[in-house]
């Protein structure tokens, strides 16, 4: 149950909310079954996704079906303390990761390793090592 429910919901929201939550310093230990209690009080969850590789460690992505609980599970989570870690919850942003991305030099890399790959395919391996090394 959502404990926004009976709150009036007409109230415009900024443009940065959404249901999207991005969620920083996590207890690398904490379970699936731990963020859904965690977050579920706030509204019913759609996905959670938690960060498992050395990158995204102590992350996670928690998706609310509406944008109200989200906004109140931010407001209520932000600064909690889980299993000695304070939790840095904040709204999931496209903008800001499509310009972390340096979009001309993404694109010559992906470039540069097709033609990589055209080249080990045509010569079927026979290729030397310094050409497959550039």
């Amino acid at each position: 149950m959502s404990l926004s429910y009976g709150k009036s919901r007409s109230v415009q929201l900024p443009p940065m909310v959404n249901r999207i939550l991005y969620v920083k310093n996590l207890p690398y230990k904490i379970t699936s079954e731990e963020m859904y209690d965690l977050f579920g009080k706030y509204g019913a969850i759609r996905q959670i996704r938690i960060g498992t590789e050395q990158k995204t460690r102590g992350s996670a992505y928690v998706v609310y079906e509406d944008i109200y609980d989200a906004k109140e599970a931010c407001d209520h989570l932000q600064g909690f303390n889980v299993q000695g870690r304070y939790l840095v919850v904040l709204y999931h942003q496209v903008k800001n990761m499509a310009k972390r991305i340096d979009l001309p030099k993404e694109e010559e890399r992906i470039e540069q390793l097709r033609r990589q790959y055209e080249n080990m395919t045509k010569s079927n391996g026979e290729q030397d090592d310094e050409e497959y090394l550039n």
